[in-house]
């Protein structure tokens, strides 16, 4: 089973094409780096996958199933680049709601907001409001939120945003921990060299397109970083 599927997925935005054809495969219980430099198709190839835009053409598939059917959605967990977060509530009343969101039984909501908020490090800060806190400390609420409920399905778009490296650290370890209880994580970042640590299969894209693809011991060559992979793939 793939977790998300494009199949010649195409969006255009008028008469800029900002997928074209997209062809691709993340099979469940794989870690990804999905790749590329700024304009590429990344985003929007995310936004076709979890459901918030439609494909102009060709077919994107969530978990098996078309992205707006609610079950597609089912044990997802997802971290946005751009972390929208109410700022008169705090982390435990943000947490507390989206248990509710995910469907975690009553009985079992407090120990989950408990260990999330002791996991990602702000159990000392989860009732202030989440207007006071700093950009790297949202960022671990951001996590906080993901990881809820143990995702089948992780999706991180710029996940090292606003972290120290202690706290680069802290998300490359939830990361590889997510990847030993099974679940599936695709990582979107431009943080190379954190990616080539935490994943295991890359896609990178230029222009809508997919330009390389595949597991990185198979894709880097000898002597080689990812880095030197994703100039190579790029620019030829």
């Amino acid at each position: 089973m793939y977790a998300i599927e494009w199949r010649a997925a195409t969006k255009r935005y008028g008469s800029r094409t900002a997928l074209d054809a997209l062809d691709l495969a993340i099979p469940a219980g794989s870690c990804w780096g999905l790749l590329g430099p700024n304009g590429a198709g990344k985003t929007t190839a995310l936004r076709l996958a979890l459901g918030f835009a439609r494909a102009t053409a060709g077919e994107v598939a969530l978990q098996g199933h078309p992205p707006a059917e609610p079950r597609a959605r089912a044990g997802l967990g997802l971290l946005p680049e751009r972390l929208a977060l109410p700022a008169r509530a705090t982390p435990a009343q943000w947490l507390a709601l989206h248990v509710q969101l995910i469907g975690i039984a009553p009985r079992e909501a407090g120990a989950a907001i408990d260990a999330a908020l002791a996991r990602t490090g702000i159990a000392d800060r989860a009732r202030e409001p989440i207007a006071g806190l700093s950009k790297g400390l949202r960022q671990r609420l951001g996590f906080a939120t993901a990881l809820l409920g143990a995702p089948a399905l992780l999706v991180l778009d710029e996940p090292g945003s606003g972290l120290d490296p202690l706290g680069i650290r802290d998300a490359r370890g939830w990361i590889e921990a997510e990847r030993a209880r099974g679940a599936t994580v695709v990582v979107c970042s431009h943080q190379l060299s954190e990616v080539e640590r935490t994943c295991d299969h890359v896609a990178i894209l230029d222009r809508g397109r997919v330009v390389a693809s595949g597991a990185l011991r198979t894709l880097v060559r000898e002597g080689e970083t990812l880095e030197d992979l994703f100039v190579r793939a790029v620019l030829g």
